[in-house]
Protein backbone atom coordinates (compact mmCIF):
# COMPACT_ATOMS: atom_id res chain seq x y z
CA UNK A 1 0.00 0.00 0.00
CA UNK A 2 1.62 3.27 -1.12
CA UNK A 3 0.24 5.44 1.65
CA UNK A 4 -2.24 5.89 4.46
CA UNK A 5 -4.35 8.88 3.54
CA UNK A 6 -7.37 10.63 5.03
CA UNK A 7 -9.76 8.05 3.59
CA UNK A 8 -7.77 5.22 5.15
CA UNK A 9 -7.61 6.98 8.53
CA UNK A 10 -11.35 7.55 8.45
CA UNK A 11 -12.00 3.88 7.69
CA UNK A 12 -9.77 2.83 10.59
CA UNK A 13 -11.49 5.31 12.89
CA UNK A 14 -14.91 3.92 11.98
CA UNK A 15 -13.72 0.36 12.61
CA UNK A 16 -12.31 1.34 16.01
CA UNK A 17 -15.59 2.99 16.99
CA UNK A 18 -17.46 -0.26 16.38
CA UNK A 19 -15.54 -1.73 19.33
CA UNK A 20 -14.65 -5.08 17.79
CA UNK A 21 -11.00 -6.10 17.50
CA UNK A 22 -11.07 -8.70 14.72
CA UNK A 23 -12.20 -6.39 11.87
CA UNK A 24 -9.56 -3.86 12.91
CA UNK A 25 -6.79 -6.47 12.81
CA UNK A 26 -8.03 -7.80 9.48
CA UNK A 27 -7.86 -4.30 8.04
CA UNK A 28 -4.43 -3.55 9.48
CA UNK A 29 -2.91 -6.84 8.34
CA UNK A 30 -2.30 -5.48 4.84
CA UNK A 31 -1.01 -2.05 5.90
CA UNK A 32 2.69 -1.35 6.64
CA UNK A 33 2.93 -0.95 10.43
CA UNK A 34 4.75 2.40 10.44
CA UNK A 35 1.93 4.02 8.49
CA UNK A 36 -0.74 3.44 11.15
CA UNK A 37 1.11 3.86 14.45
CA UNK A 38 0.45 7.60 14.68
CA UNK A 39 -3.26 7.18 13.94
CA UNK A 40 -3.59 4.50 16.62
CA UNK A 41 -1.79 6.60 19.22
CA UNK A 42 -4.14 9.50 18.54
CA UNK A 43 -7.04 7.14 19.20
CA UNK A 44 -5.76 6.60 22.74
CA UNK A 45 -7.09 10.06 23.58
CA UNK A 46 -10.73 8.93 23.57
CA UNK A 47 -11.43 8.69 27.32
CA UNK A 48 -14.65 6.67 27.25
CA UNK A 49 -15.87 3.53 25.59
CA UNK A 50 -14.11 0.76 23.73
CA UNK A 51 -12.51 2.78 20.95
CA UNK A 52 -9.30 3.56 22.83
CA UNK A 53 -9.00 0.00 24.11
CA UNK A 54 -9.39 -1.53 20.67
CA UNK A 55 -6.77 0.95 19.44
CA UNK A 56 -4.43 -0.15 22.22
CA UNK A 57 -4.93 -3.81 21.38
CA UNK A 58 -4.37 -3.09 17.69
CA UNK A 59 -1.26 -1.09 18.55
CA UNK A 60 0.30 -4.17 20.15
CA UNK A 61 -0.40 -6.18 17.03
CA UNK A 62 1.10 -3.51 14.78
CA UNK A 63 4.22 -3.03 16.90
CA UNK A 64 4.82 -6.77 17.00
CA UNK A 65 4.64 -6.85 13.19
CA UNK A 66 7.09 -3.96 13.10
CA UNK A 67 9.43 -5.69 15.57
CA UNK A 68 9.50 -8.85 13.49
CA UNK A 69 10.71 -6.81 10.55
CA UNK A 70 12.88 -4.22 12.33
CA UNK A 71 13.32 -4.45 16.09
CA UNK A 72 15.09 -1.12 16.35
CA UNK A 73 12.11 0.63 14.77
CA UNK A 74 9.87 -1.02 17.36
CA UNK A 75 12.17 0.23 20.11
CA UNK A 76 11.89 3.74 18.72
CA UNK A 77 8.11 3.48 19.03
CA UNK A 78 8.41 2.29 22.63
CA UNK A 79 10.74 5.17 23.43
CA UNK A 80 8.21 7.54 21.87
CA UNK A 81 5.62 6.32 24.36
CA UNK A 82 8.08 6.62 27.23
CA UNK A 83 8.90 10.19 26.21
CA UNK A 84 5.20 11.08 26.23
CA UNK A 85 5.14 10.16 29.94
CA UNK A 86 8.08 12.44 30.70
CA UNK A 87 7.26 15.84 32.20
CA UNK A 88 9.57 17.43 29.66
CA UNK A 89 7.44 16.17 26.76
CA UNK A 90 4.80 18.81 27.40
CA UNK A 91 2.05 16.22 26.91
CA UNK A 92 0.16 13.78 29.09
CA UNK A 93 0.83 10.43 27.42
CA UNK A 94 -2.74 9.14 27.42
CA UNK A 95 -2.76 5.39 26.89
CA UNK A 96 1.01 5.13 26.72
CA UNK A 97 1.52 2.66 29.61
CA UNK A 98 -1.29 0.44 28.35
CA UNK A 99 0.08 0.53 24.80
CA UNK A 100 3.58 -0.33 26.00
CA UNK A 101 2.16 -3.30 27.87
CA UNK A 102 0.13 -4.49 24.89
CA UNK A 103 3.25 -4.40 22.71
CA UNK A 104 5.04 -6.45 25.36
CA UNK A 105 2.15 -8.89 25.52
CA UNK A 106 2.53 -9.45 21.78
CA UNK A 107 6.34 -9.52 21.61
CA UNK A 108 8.58 -11.31 24.10
CA UNK A 109 11.74 -9.38 23.23
CA UNK A 110 10.03 -6.07 23.99
CA UNK A 111 8.65 -7.56 27.19
CA UNK A 112 12.10 -8.50 28.40
CA UNK A 113 13.52 -5.09 27.54
CA UNK A 114 10.75 -2.84 28.85
CA UNK A 115 8.88 -4.70 31.60
CA UNK A 116 10.97 -3.19 34.40
CA UNK A 117 10.37 0.29 32.99
CA UNK A 118 6.61 -0.34 33.07
CA UNK A 119 6.92 -1.51 36.67
CA UNK A 120 8.88 1.60 37.61
CA UNK A 121 5.85 3.74 36.74
CA UNK A 122 3.97 2.45 39.80
CA UNK A 123 6.96 2.44 42.18
CA UNK A 124 7.40 5.53 44.33
CA UNK A 125 11.18 5.18 44.15
CA UNK A 126 11.14 4.68 40.39
CA UNK A 127 9.61 6.67 37.55
CA UNK A 128 6.41 7.06 39.54
CA UNK A 129 3.47 8.50 37.62
CA UNK A 130 1.95 11.11 39.89
CA UNK A 131 -1.13 11.56 37.73
CA UNK A 132 -3.61 8.90 38.83
CA UNK A 133 -5.19 8.09 35.42
CA UNK A 134 -1.74 7.37 33.98
CA UNK A 135 -0.77 5.30 37.00
CA UNK A 136 -3.96 3.29 36.60
CA UNK A 137 -2.89 2.72 33.00
CA UNK A 138 0.44 1.33 34.16
CA UNK A 139 -1.33 -0.94 36.65
CA UNK A 140 -3.58 -2.26 33.89
CA UNK A 141 -0.43 -2.75 31.84
CA UNK A 142 1.12 -4.86 34.58
CA UNK A 143 -2.02 -6.98 34.71
CA UNK A 144 -1.77 -7.43 30.93
CA UNK A 145 1.91 -8.35 31.23
CA UNK A 146 1.16 -10.75 34.08
CA UNK A 147 -1.45 -12.56 32.02
CA UNK A 148 0.43 -12.68 28.72
CA UNK A 149 4.01 -13.00 29.97
CA UNK A 150 3.61 -14.61 33.37
CA UNK A 151 7.21 -15.84 33.46
CA UNK A 152 8.62 -12.37 32.88
CA UNK A 153 6.16 -10.85 35.34
CA UNK A 154 7.49 -13.23 37.97
CA UNK A 155 11.13 -12.74 36.96
CA UNK A 156 10.96 -9.00 37.66
CA UNK A 157 9.27 -9.74 41.02
CA UNK A 158 6.56 -7.22 40.31
CA UNK A 159 4.57 -8.51 43.30
CA UNK A 160 6.96 -6.80 45.71
CA UNK A 161 5.78 -3.42 44.46
CA UNK A 162 2.20 -4.29 43.55
CA UNK A 163 1.40 -5.71 47.00
CA UNK A 164 1.44 -2.15 48.32
CA UNK A 165 -1.61 -1.41 46.17
CA UNK A 166 -3.74 -4.00 47.97
CA UNK A 167 -4.62 -1.31 50.50
CA UNK A 168 -4.75 1.59 48.04
CA UNK A 169 -7.60 4.04 48.57
CA UNK A 170 -8.27 4.22 44.84
CA UNK A 171 -10.65 1.39 43.97
CA UNK A 172 -9.44 0.92 40.39
CA UNK A 173 -5.77 0.84 41.40
CA UNK A 174 -6.50 -1.78 44.03
CA UNK A 175 -8.58 -3.84 41.60
CA UNK A 176 -5.89 -3.88 38.91
CA UNK A 177 -3.19 -4.84 41.42
CA UNK A 178 -5.37 -7.70 42.66
CA UNK A 179 -5.83 -8.93 39.10
CA UNK A 180 -2.12 -8.82 38.36
CA UNK A 181 -1.09 -10.47 41.62
CA UNK A 182 -3.25 -13.45 40.82
CA UNK A 183 -0.53 -14.41 38.33
CA UNK A 184 2.36 -13.86 40.76
CA UNK A 185 2.51 -17.41 42.07
CA UNK A 186 3.24 -15.94 45.52
CA UNK A 187 0.92 -17.60 48.01
CA UNK A 188 2.06 -15.44 50.88
CA UNK A 189 -0.17 -12.78 49.32
CA UNK A 190 -3.29 -14.88 49.92
CA UNK A 191 -4.25 -13.27 53.23
CA UNK A 192 -3.74 -9.74 51.93
CA UNK A 193 -5.80 -10.43 48.83
CA UNK A 194 -8.47 -12.18 50.91
CA UNK A 195 -8.81 -9.07 53.06
CA UNK A 196 -10.49 -7.47 50.03
CA UNK A 197 -13.30 -10.03 49.82
CA UNK A 198 -15.50 -7.61 51.74
CA UNK A 199 -14.84 -4.68 49.38
CA UNK A 200 -18.02 -4.48 47.31
CA UNK A 201 -17.05 -1.36 45.38
CA UNK A 202 -17.68 -1.69 41.65
CA UNK A 203 -14.94 -0.85 39.16
CA UNK A 204 -14.97 -0.73 35.37
CA UNK A 205 -12.00 -2.57 33.87
CA UNK A 206 -11.03 -3.76 30.39
CA UNK A 207 -10.92 -7.55 30.49
CA UNK A 208 -11.15 -10.11 27.68
CA UNK A 209 -11.70 -7.35 25.11
CA UNK A 210 -14.70 -5.98 27.02
CA UNK A 211 -15.31 -3.19 29.48
CA UNK A 212 -16.70 -4.96 32.52
CA UNK A 213 -18.21 -3.67 35.74
CA UNK A 214 -17.20 -5.95 38.57
CA UNK A 215 -16.67 -5.72 42.31
CA UNK A 216 -13.27 -5.71 43.95
CA UNK A 217 -14.49 -8.64 46.05
CA UNK A 218 -15.17 -10.71 42.94
CA UNK A 219 -11.77 -9.85 41.49
CA UNK A 220 -10.15 -10.88 44.78
CA UNK A 221 -11.96 -14.21 44.61
CA UNK A 222 -10.72 -14.76 41.07
CA UNK A 223 -7.12 -14.08 42.05
CA UNK A 224 -7.33 -16.24 45.17
CA UNK A 225 -8.54 -19.10 43.03
CA UNK A 226 -5.78 -18.51 40.50
CA UNK A 227 -3.21 -18.65 43.30
CA UNK A 228 -4.85 -21.84 44.67
CA UNK A 229 -5.02 -20.21 48.09
CA UNK A 230 -7.60 -22.71 49.34
CA UNK A 231 -5.06 -25.49 48.89
CA UNK A 232 -2.65 -24.01 51.41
Amino acid sequence: MPGFDHKDRRKLSLLLKKGSLSPVLDYLSSIPPKKVIGTLIRSFYHPEGLERWIAIRAFGYVVDRLAQKDMEEARIVMRRLMWSLNDESGGIGWGAPEAMAEAMAQNETLAREYSRILLSYVWEEGNFLEYLPLRRGALWGLYRLAKARTGIFREIEAWKILKNYLSDRDAESKALAILALGYSGVRELCDDIASNLSDRRIVKVFLEDELKEISIADLAAISLDRLSCKDQ
